[in-house]
Formats: C-alpha cells, sequence, structure tokens
C-alpha cells in the first residue's frame, strides 16, 4: 500500500509538472503580455495585412517571426527586406520602447518619413535602418540620443542631407559603430559636426556616397578601427589620423586627394585594408605601412615608375592587390613570386611591356584573379599559360597585342577552375580550339576583336555554366551551333560582324535565361523564330544586315523585358504586328544593369549606310579600335556613346530604341506604337508603309530621332507631333504627305531635305501654303481674307510698316543690348578666372565632327541621373564659355552643349529659349487697335517679317526677295487668328532670346 501510494504521489507530481510546463509554453508569461499589445499594434499599421501573418495576438510573440526573446523579454526585431511601407514614427512607437530591445533591424524594409522625437528603450544597442527612404537634415539624429545604450547606428542608402551651418553635434558619444553613406550630405562641415562632441568610443566610421568636402579630422577617435570616407568631394587634403595605431581599414577613394599621404598614414601599423584608388596622386609609389597589410589599391591614380622593390614587404600577409589605371611600365616584378598568399593581381591600363612573365607568376601559388588587361604585352601565348590557368579563377589580358593562336592546351588540366576568360581585343589568329570546352567552370569566355577564322566549335555547348559567349568582330564562318542548346544558363549571345550563315537554331529556345542576342552583319536568312516571345528576359535583340525574311512576329509582344529591337536592312515584309507593343507600360529590365557598351551613330551621309545606329558590347576594348568596326561597314560615325547599361524600368518601362528601316514591311503604321513613353528612337524608313501618320505618335513625348522617308505615307503631318519637344532629328522625306508643316514645337528647327519629295507639303522651311497646295488649311485662310488694299492704303501700310520696323528694331535692339551686356559680364568674369585654356577634348576626339550637329540625348536604357543644381558661372566653366566646340546638337528649344563637370562627368546642357507670350495689344496702342481692329493681324504680319530679318542664323534669314514676297502676301490680305499671341521666332512669334533656365541630364559617358 505505502508503494502504491508512492507511485501515486510521484505519478500526480509528474503529470501537476507536466501541465503546467506546457501550459506555460502555451500561453506567454505575464511579462510578455505589453510586448504582444505593441507588437500587435505595429502590425495593425501596415499597410499590407497580410504581411506577417504569424504575428497573432494569441501565440507567444517569442514565436512571431523575426522576433527573439531571452529571459521571458523581446530582445531581438528583424524584419529586413520585408515590405513594411510605413513611417518611422510607427517604428518608433511600437517597437523602439520595447522595454528589453536590444537589437532593431529594418534594412531595406521601405521606411520612410523623418527621424523625429520619440521614447527610446535604454537597453537598445543596435539599430539598423539602412537601405529605405528616411529624408530630412541629419541633425535630426540627435533625437536618438534617449537612445543611452544605442553602440551600433546604421542609416546608410537613405535621404538625409545636412543643412549647413548648425551648431552642437550629434551627441551620440556612446557609438561604436556609425554608418552615414550613401544619403545626400554635402558641405564643408559634415565630419565636423558628427565628432564634435566627441568620439572616444567610436570604433566604425562609414560617411562613403556622399558629396561631402571640407577636411576629415579623426585624431580624438583614438579606437578607431574602420575609417570609410570614399566617394566624396574630399579634395583639400589627407585626413589627418593621429595616432592611428588601432586602424586596420581605412579607405579614402574616389575624391580628390593629392599630395602626399605617405605620412599621415606613417603610424597606421595594422593596416589591413588600404584603398586610396580614384584620387589625384602622382609621381612614385611613396612608402607604406606594410606589415599588417592584405589588401592595397593605388588604381585610378597617376603613379608612374616601375613598381618598387619595396612593396615585397607586403608578401607574408598581402592577399589583394590593384595598381591598375596609372603611368606603370616595365615588367611583373620577379618579388611577387614570393607572395604566395596573393590571390587577386589588377595592372591593367598601365604601359606594361614584353612578354608574359611566367616564372613570376607560375610561383604565385595562391593566385585566383590575374588581370593584365589594357597594357602592351605582346607575343604568342607560352604553352605555360596552361599550368597557371588551372588554377585561376579569373584570367584577362584583353587589349594587349597578343598574336598567334590561342592555345589548344589551355584547358587540359581536369581539375581546371577557370570561370572567366577574356581574350578580346587582340591579335589571335586560327581557329577557336573546341578543347576550350574543357574549361567546365566557364562561366565567360571573350574573344571578340580578333582574328579568328573557322567554326564555332559544337564543343561549346558542354559548358554547362556559361553565362555569356562574346565572339563578335572576327571572320568567324559556318552557321551557329546547334548545340549551345544544352547551355541552358546563357544570358549574353553577343555574334555580330562575322561571316555566319544559315538560321537562328531552334535550339537556342532552351536558353530561357538569355538577355542579349546579337547578330548583326552576318549572312544569316529565315525567319525570326516564333519562340523568342517566349524569352521573358530579353531585353536586347539586334538582327540588322541579315538576310532575314518573312513577317515580324507577332510574338515579339510576349517579350516582357524587350527594350531594344533591331531588325534593319534585311527582307521583312508583311505589316508592322500591333501586338508588339502590348508590353509597353510594364517592362522591367534590371538584370542587365552593368554590361559595358557603345552606341555607335551613324551618319547618313553614304547610301550604303543604314539604320540608326549601333549598339555593341564594348567590356575589355580599347576605344580607339573601333576604326576596325567601320571596316566592315559602310558608315561614317559621328559620335561614339559609352558607359555601362543601367535600366531602371520596375514593370513601368517600354521599348526605347525601334529600328525596322530598310525592309520591305507594308501596311499601316499602327496606333499602339504610341504607347512607348519611353521610346528614343524610332526608325521606320526605306520600307512600302502606307497610310497616314497616326496621332498617337504624338505621344510619344521622349522621342528625339523619327525616320519614316522613302515609304507611301500620305495625308498630313498630325498636328500632335508639335509636342514632341525632345525630338532633334526627323525625316520625313520621299512620301506622299501633304497639307501645312506644323508651325509649333521643333518642326521650325529642321532643314527642308527632311520634308521634299511629299508634293503636296508646304509650310516653313519648304514654300508657303497656297490655296493651290494647302487644301482645308487655306480654306480656313481664304475665309478670314480681306480685301485687296487701295493704293493709298498701300502707302499709309508701307509708311506703318516702316514706324513698326524700327519701333520693333528699337525694341529688340535695347533688349539684345541688355542680355548681351549681362551675358558678357559673366563671360568676362569667367575669362579673367580661367582664360581660354579649358580642356576642349573629349576621350572620344577621334569620332567627333566638330562640324555636324547631331542629336545627343539618346537615353540609352534609362541612364538618366538626378538633376544637379548648378550656377551659371558653373556651365560657363564646364562648357568653356560656351563655345563653339562644345555645341554638339541644336533643337527647337535651344542649342545643347557637352560640358565636364567639376566631378568629371560628362553631361548635355540644352540653353532653353525663353518664351515671353505677349499679345500684340501689349506692343503697340490699344487706342490704334480700337479705330481698325483688322489692323491687329496686319501688324503682326509685319512684326514677324521684321523679326525674320534680325534673326541671327543665316539659314533662317529671308531673302530680300522673300520679304518682298512677304509684303505682298500681307497686302492681299492672307493674315492670320487676331487672338494670336506673340511667341518666339522658335514658335512663329515674336520676343527676345533668353538664357532663363538650363536643362540638364546625364548622358553616356565620353571616357570608355
Amino acid at each position: 500500500m505505502k508503494t502504491f501510494s508512492s507511485f501515486f504521489l510521484s505519478v500526480t507530481t509528474l503529470f501537476l509538472f507536466s501541465f503546467f510546463s506546457l501550459s506555460f509554453q502555451a500561453s506567454p508569461s505575464q511579462s510578455l503580455y505589453r510586448e504582444i499589445h505593441q507588437l500587435i499594434s505595429f502590425k495593425n499599421v501596415l499597410p499590407d495585412k497580410n504581411l506577417l501573418p504569424d504575428w497573432s495576438s494569441n501565440k507567444n510573440p517569442c514565436s512571431f517571426d523575426g522576433v527573439t526573446c531571452r529571459d521571458d523579454k523581446v530582445t531581438s526585431i528583424d524584419l529586413s527586406s520585408k515590405p513594411l511601407n510605413v513611417g518611422f514614427s510607427a517604428v518608433a512607437s511600437s517597437l523602439m520602447s520595447l522595454t528589453g530591445l536590444e537589437s532593431l533591424f529594418l534594412s531595406n524594409s521601405h521606411i520612410n518619413g523623418s527621424i523625429s522625437g520619440f521614447k527610446c528603450s535604454a537597453s537598445l544597442t543596435s539599430l539598423d535602418l539602412s537601405r529605405n527612404s528616411l529624408s530630412g537634415p541629419v541633425t535630426t539624429l540627435t533625437s536618438l540620443g534617449s537612445c543611452s545604450g544605442l553602440k551600433f547606428l546604421n542609416v546608410s542608402s537613405n535621404t538625409l542631407d545636412f543643412p549647413g551651418k548648425v551648431s552642437g553635434g550629434l551627441k551620440l558619444n556612446s557609438l561604436e559603430v556609425l554608418d552615414l553613406s550613401s544619403n545626400s550630405l554635402s558641405g564643408a562641415n559634415v565630419v565636423g559636426w558628427v565628432l564634435s562632441d566627441g568620439c572616444g568610443e567610436l570604433k566604425h566610421l562609414a560617411i562613403s556616397g556622399n558629396k561631402i568636402s571640407g577636411d576629415v579630422d579623426v585624431s580624438r577617435c583614438v579606437n578607431l578601427e574602420f575609417l570609410d570616407v570614399s566617394s566624396n568631394n574630399f579634395s583639400t587634403g589627407i585626413p589627418f589620423l593621429g595616432d592611428c595605431s588601432a586602424l586596420q581599414h581605412l579607405d579614402i577613394s574616389g575624391n580628390k586627394l593629392s599630395g602626399d599621404f605617405s605620412r599621415a598614414i606613417s603610424t597606421c601599423t595594422e593596416l589591413k585594408l588600404l584603398n586610396i584608388s580614384g584620387n589625384q596622386f602622382v609621381g612614385p609609389i611613396p612608402p607604406l605601412p606594410l606589415k599588417s597589410l592584405q589588401y592595397l589599391s593605388l588604381a585610378e591614380n597617376k603613379f608612374t615608375g616601375e613598381i618598387p622593390e619595396f612593396l615585397s614587404g607586403a608578401c607574408d600577409t598581402l592577399t589583394g592587390l590593384d595598381l591598375s589605371g596609372n603611368g606603370f611600365y616595365g615588367t611583373v616584378p620577379p618579388f611577387f613570386g614570393s607572395c604566395s598568399l596573393l590571390e587577386s593581381l589588377a595592372l591593367s591600363s598601365n604601359n606594361f611591356s614584353g612578354e608574359l612573365p611566367m616564372d613570376t607568376l607560375l610561383k604565385m601559388r595562391g593566385l585566383k584573379v590575374l588581370d593584365l588587361s589594357f597594357n602592351e604585352f605582346s607575343g604568342e601565348l607560352p604553352e605555360s599559360l596552361s599550368n597557371l590557368s588551372a588554377s585561376l579563377l579569373t584570367l584577362d589580358l584583353s587589349s594587349n597585342n597578343f598574336s598567334g593562336p590561342i592555345l589548344p592546351n589551355l584547358c587540359r588540366n581536369p581539375k581546371n577552375t577557370l570561370q572567366e576568360l577574356y581574350l578580346q581585343n587582340n591579335g589571335f589568329t586560327g581557329k577557336i580550339p573546341p578543347t576550350l570546352s574543357n574549361c567546365s567552370e566557364l562561366v565567360s569566355l571573350h574573344l571578340s576583336f580578333n582574328y579568328l577564322s573557322g567554326t564555332i566549335p559544337s564543343s561549346l555547348g558542354s559548358l554547362s555554366k556559361l553565362r555569356d559567349l562574346k565572339l563578335w568582330l572576327n571572320m568567324l564562318e559556318g552557321e551557329i551551333p546547334q548545340e549551345l542548346m544544352y547551355v541552358k544558363t546563357l544570358e549574353t549571345l553577343i555574334l555580330d560582324f562575322n561571316d555566319l550563315t544559315g538560321e537562328i537554331p531552334s535550339g537556342l529556345s532552351n536558353c530561357t535565361n538569355l538577355n542579349w542576342i546579337s547578330l548583326s552583319n552576318n549572312r544569316l536568312t529565315g525567319q525570326i523564330p516564333r519562340w523568342i516571345g517566349r524569352l521573358e528576359n530579353l531585353a536586347i535583340l539586334k538582327l540588322s544586315n541579315n538576310s532575314f525574311s518573312g513577317n515580324i512576329p507577332a510574338e515579339l509582344g510576349d517579350c516582357r523585358s524587350l527594350i531594344w529591337l533591331d531588325l534593319n536592312t534585311n527582307y521583312f515584309n508583311g505589316t508592322i504586328p500591333a501586338e508588339m507593343f502590348k508590353q509597353s507600360g510594364k517592362i522591367a529590365a534590371n538584370f542587365i544593369a552593368g554590361k559595358r557598351y557603345v552606341y555607335i551613330k551613324n551618319d547618313g551621309m553614304k547610301k550604303q549606310c543604314h539604320g540608326a545606329g549601333n549598339l555593341l558590347e564594348f567590356q575589355g576594348i580599347r576605344p580607339e579600335q573601333l576604326i576596325r568596326v567601320s571596316t566592315r561597314n559602310p558608315c561614317n560615325f559621328t559620335r561614339v556613346y559609352g558607359g555601362h547599361t543601367s535600366p531602371t524600368f520596375d514593370n513601368n518601362g517600354s521599348m526605347m530604341f525601334l529600328d525596322m528601316s530598310y525592309n520591305m514591311l507594308s501596311g499601316y503604321i499602327p496606333k499602339e506604337i504610341g504607347s512607348m513613353p519611353y521610346l528614343f528612337i524610332l526608325n521606320l524608313g526605306h520600307n512600302f508603309i502606307s497610310g497616314s501618320i497616326p496621332d498617337e505618335v504624338g505621344d510619344l513625348r521622349g522621342l528625339n530621332i523619327l525616320d519614316l522617308s522613302s515609304n507611301k505615307l500620305e495625308g498630313r503631318i498630325p498636328q500632335a507631333m508639335s509636342a514632341l519637344t525632345m525630338l532633334t532629328e526627323i525625316d520625313l522625306s520621299n512620301n506622299n504627305l501633304s497639307g501645312p508643316i506644323p508651325e509649333m514645337g521643333q518642326f521650325e528647327t529642321f532643314p527642308p531635305a527632311k520634308f521634299l519629295n511629299n508634293s503636296g507639303l508646304c509650310g516653313y522651311p519648304l514654300p508657303r501654303c497656297d490655296p493651290s497646295n494647302a487644301d482645308g488649311y487655306a480654306h480656313h485662310q481664304r475665309s478670314h481674307g480681306r480685301r485687296p488694299a487701295s493704293l493709298a492704303g498701300s502707302v499709309a501700310m508701307g509708311l506703318l510698316f516702316s514706324f513698326v520696323c524700327i519701333f520693333g528694331l528699337i525694341l529688340v535692339g535695347r533688349e539684345m543690348r541688355k542680355r548681351r551686356r549681362k551675358k558678357e559680364a559673366e563671360l568676362e568674369m569667367y575669362a579673367e578666372g580661367h582664360g581660354n585654356s579649358g580642356d576642349r577634348t573629349a576621350n572620344n576626339t577621334n569620332w567627333k565632327l566638330t562640324g555636324v550637329k547631331e542629336a545627343l540625348s539618346i537615353n540609352l536604357a534609362a541612364f538618366e541621373k538626378p538633376l544637379r543644381k548648378l550656377t551659371f558661372a558653373d556651365l560657363l566653366k564646364a562648357t568653356n564659355g560656351f563655345d563653339n566646340d562644345s555645341l554638339i546638337g541644336s533643337g527647337g528649344f535651344g542649342d545643347v552643349y557637352k560640358a565636364i563637370l567639376k566631378d568629371g562627368s560628362a553631361v548635355a546642357i540644352k540653353k532653353l529659349i525663353h518664351h515671353a507670350k505677349l499679345r500684340i495689344s501689349d506692343v503697340f496702342d490699344p487706342e490704334l487697335m480700337k479705330e481698325d481692329p483688322a489692323l491687329e493681324i496686319e501688324l503682326l504680319q509685319h512684326l514677324k517679317v521684321a523679326v525674320a530679318c534680325l534673326d541671327d542664323r543665316a539659314w533662317r534669314r529671308p531673302t530680300m526677295v522673300q520679304v518682298m514676297a512677304m509684303f505682298k502676301e500681307i497686302q492681299a490680305g492672307s493674315g492670320i487668328d487676331s487672338q494670336s499671341t506673340i511667341g518666339s521666332i522658335e514658335d512663329g512669334g515674336f520676343s527676345t532670346i533668353e538664357m532663363v533656365d538650363m536643362s540638364i541630364k546625364e548622358v553616356p559617358e565620353g571616357k570608355l
């Protein structure tokens, strides 16, 4: 019995213990009730009620997604990369006041608003608000002072700014980590304000990616281990580091620093990373603290000489060395052979010469990345290179002077790990070795711009990880191998300027990741396969200058990313399918960002030159080598634009380039073509297209270049096209168009040749419309006609005209003189400060025909950057006083100049023409108007003639014969609507020309 009682008692005790344990686990303790309330309150303010589905009031908050607890308290919340879409105030009121909260991570969580006053838990030590949309002055961070225990603060990648002169400081003295990178901070006092209250605890300071200037003095930050001030506007001097014995990471790259930095870092003996790239340091490499150095970058400066021997002192620890973009010469020094830990060696864009120093390179057993591109290395590739390539991940020998064949044994080692092989822009000859397929890890293979012949090896189809295959501008022949169907990872296929034949292989339909297909300037035949519409990532498709035929498939409209379509100079027939444009307003093409390109604009001066221009992949190729393209293309190139693709479409874009010229297309222009708001170039010239130009073309508000020439178009030029204010080139010649050319917008800026051979077309710049060719337009004008003037009336009108001319000339002269004085004063100030020694030489000088005005704003893939605020003096300096050498285009709203800003970026400056709208009654005596209301019409006509005679562009000024003809027409009574306003000469009226505004947008960089 006693045994039974003991047993019963034990079981009962165990049951009760289990019950209470389960009860405790099933429901939160009393200490968590408040946390539950605050967390659920935060969830309730989220716009997306389906977000955070497991945050429920009947659950233990310690089980919530992103929540961590300790000792019955919520201690950490991590909601990074969740689209919260709330203001900071919601975060502050519900989360930051949690009693036991120690860490709050909300990076990339779509938080907006400003950081303002709130209550903060004293236990909070880490706060990450990076990559959001927080705005306002950075001084609002002082409100975080209530977070008395805060040690880690990251607000990088927001839009915080600096208000200028402010008192006080950040007042977060306990911080150990502060990251303000990639905001909108500018001015010379930012660093001083941040550190003014002391930085004794600070170990990590990052302010990169802003526009901060002035001095950097961190000498009081004695515990500082990490300092990143890169990509700012520092130029006054080297940062003052003081005793930097604790500093391990120093990045001052991407500024305008110069002078002797060696002395400033001499006491930084524990440095592991030193990056001074992208500055203006000159001369030989100075002494450096090398004892602990693991990574050293001196790239993109103006260092010269041979690589100094003392760098061998870093060989025991150095893993990465970047000396690219300087003026070093000689060869790779032998002491590099003792750098056994070195994994990455970048010596590109220098003047190293001779044969590859294989003895030295083979001793570098740890080498993974070798970049010797853009140098003067020469000779044939040595056989021993195959031993080196076995251990490399990246081998870049592009843009040198290598010759001979590509080594058949380059990939002979079965343990080969090579992932990237760049041999483009050399003088390699012979065939592409089929054995390259033994490099089974290859991701990128670039052999373009050589003299390779033969066929594309079918064995390349076994490269199952290959993403980029670039073989353009060689002498390859035969068909594109069907075996590429097995490379399902393929993204880029660039085969332009070869002698390839056959059809597009059907097997490429398996390569669903393709985003850039470029097959132009070959001898390919067949039709565009309909399966191409299944390539959802396809952004660029170039098939120009081949012998393709058949209809253009409507399935192209299923390509959800297509922004560039070039089909010019083929044998396509049929109509333009309206379905092609159904993706407009939905396109996203962010995945092609970062690809290097050039766009070569054709001048159209030769009959054999077809198409608007050529977009070419341009990684690892010297700009001066583009002359080789001209040997395979009949066009002269007026300008070359270069840069990296960076489209910003987020399911809201449209096609940007559409060229179907020089085919055999017929039918009408579909009205759906007007649904592409980002279309910049439209060329449908030299086809058999008929019908009228749809009014919807006027909706292409971003259009720069329009060519509809040499078709069978009829009817009128839509008045809606006068809204195309960005239009800088047009060609409507050789059609059957009729009626008046629109008098507004850009149309008055184009030469007559762009409208010729349209039998019924009239109006400026063609002869004036008359009753025989103006159709309904002339009938409307005749309905407002007046009786023939008498002899006395003619004399009176002549006298009145003389008075008007004199009066008008006085007004115009005074206004122009006032404007000229203002401009001369500004130019004089500019000249006094800078003289005429501005650098007018662009990197593409060899390709610039300075006498040619042409369209600049191609805006290839939404490469636009935020607008900049510049003073007129800045623009004077950037354009060398608006010198004619900087003039690169003209449009109806002003001239376009190339400008080099202080930060080195190339931009297009358009001087807008001020359109001062005045009624005629605002100029002449109203009483005179009352006596004869019809006189207003005649006076306006006389004013237009007078102002036309004063035009500073000779080609726009009428001859004396034309002036007399105009007078005769006025006397005959062909007036205009009396409600017209007086605009500038650019829109058919009168105004003084004034530089009231400057339109500035980024253009592809001139530096290639």
